[in-house]
């Protein structure tokens, strides 16, 4: 079962200290200790740490890359917030 997790708490992990999150295509993705490994550079990371990177994520990336770090980095699904 994957764990649910809020846009506000990918919000607050937006700095390598916090966990540096990122969103792709719903899916949570703990980023920090993989920065220094990541091919583009970790400043692309740290700019998009916190927020949906979906849309830088697939313009330089396919599906087998997601498939690749996956197991590895994905720590959970964005929950539906309520809507009031």
């Amino acid at each position: 079962m994957s764990k649910s997790i809020s846009a506000n708490e990918v919000k607050d992990h937006n700095i390598v200290e916090k966990g540096l999150y990122i969103i792709i295509d719903n899916g949570v993705y703990e980023m920090a200790g993989f920065v220094d490994e990541h091919p583009g550079g970790a400043k692309i990371l740290k700019r998009v740490g916190g927020k949906d990177a979906s849309k830088q994520f697939w313009k330089y990336h396919n599906e087998s890359v997601l498939k690749k770090y996956q197991d590895r980095l994905k720590i959970g699904e964005v929950k539906e917030e309520a809507k009031l």
